[in-house]
């Protein structure tokens, strides 16, 4: 395994729990936004 294909792989790691962190969040929030506005 060299270091380029180790550091792409990394990366891509990196860049995938970002992205399941900002999808995670976004959602969190509209659902928390939903529920404080349909008080019911």
């Amino acid at each position: 395994m060299d270091a380029a294909f180790a550091s792409h792989v990394i990366l891509w790691i990196i860049g995938a729990m970002t992205l399941c962190a900002i999808v995670t969040s976004f959602g969190a929030l509209f659902s928390m936004g939903r529920s404080s506005y349909h008080k019911d």
